[in-house]
């Protein structure tokens, strides 16, 4: 199995947990889980393919992918009532999703010898769209859209990291986990502390 293998079905593993966990917010049925799960998991994954021309998709190639949703999706059926607060937990594996997710993104394209603008771009893209469908499928503010949230910035630093670390000559597992490392450390610390980039303001027109 190859690097780039593991970190999808890793990051397909964690998504789908937050998806299901979505669902349960909404309390659908397991057809629901599984559909907010499958959403969730490969939705990053798949806009990337496409966009890279990887053919087939990654989870047309192989369907196991969604059977791994799939079962997320039955763990967090029988499961989410035993956590007391799902929004918190589901908040602390996308986070933990994201840094996953971006590594494989961003390394694929790194691995395809694309350009350091489309490296950027696929790691922020496999990271975000998941979770962005998730969201507003199910009606509720994008966490990537959400005022103070560090979201697609952490995405972003984390790309920059594969990035460096590749022109450093670095292994492709090195580049792995310093670009989750810093993806997750910034979006827990935007999670846990309240980090922030400052927002735009209006200002009123001069006369």
């Amino acid at each position: 199995m190859s690097l780039f293998t593991l970190l999808d079905y890793c990051s397909v593993l964690v998504f789908a947990l937050t998806g299901a966990l979505v669902a349960s917010r909404a309390q659908l049925d397991i057809v629901g889980f599984c559909f907010f799960a499958c959403l969730t998991a490969v939705g990053g994954g798949t806009l990337r393919d496409v966009l890279l021309d990887r053919n087939p998709v990654f989870w047309i190639d192989d369907p196991s992918y969604l059977g791994l949703a799939c079962g997320a999706a039955f763990l967090v059926f029988f499961t989410a009532h035993l956590f007391e607060s799902r929004y918190k937990l589901m908040l602390w594996l996308d986070a933990f999703a994201l840094g996953i997710a971006v590594a494989a993104g961003s390394g694929v394209a790194q691995a395809l010898d694309q350009t350091v603008p489309v490296v950027l771009v696929m790691g922020i893209i496999t990271g975000s769209m998941g979770g962005l469908l998730r969201d507003v499928v199910s009606n509720e503010v994008p966490l990537v859209l959400k005022q103070g949230e560090l979201y697609v910035t952490c995405a972003l630093a984390g790309s920059t990291a594969t990035v460096i670390t590749g022109y450093l000559g670095m292994s492709a597992n090195l580049m792995a986990v310093a670009c989750t490392a810093v993806t997750f450390l910034l979006r827990a610390g935007s999670i846990a502390f309240g980090w922030r980039l400052p927002g735009y303001k209006s200002r009123p027109p001069r006369a």
